[in-house]
């Protein structure tokens, strides 16, 4: 059995936010939060070599959605 501490080290871990959207890899499924609340999840389709702007393709049948640093947007793997 895992000890408490490793699953929740592990658990804030996967919660904390991608500052970086440049270390970001397509196929990667992440979640979008505006607000501190989740507006979007799905897999990163492309990054911007800038790392400025983030491309991706919702869980649920959707068009690929875009997502830009400069509004506020924050990152995190989910």
């Amino acid at each position: 059995m895992k000890s408490r501490g490793t699953v929740m080290s592990r658990r804030l871990a996967s919660a904390a936010t991608v500052s970086d959207w440049g270390s970001l890899k397509a196929g990667d499924r992440v979640e979008i939060l505006k607000h501190s609340q989740i507006s979007a999840a799905g897999e990163v389709e492309e990054v911007s070599s800038s790392g400025n702007v983030l491309w991706l393709v919702p869980a649920d049948p959707s068009e690929t959605q875009v997502f830009l640093k400069s509004d506020g947007v924050q990152v995190r793997y989910s």
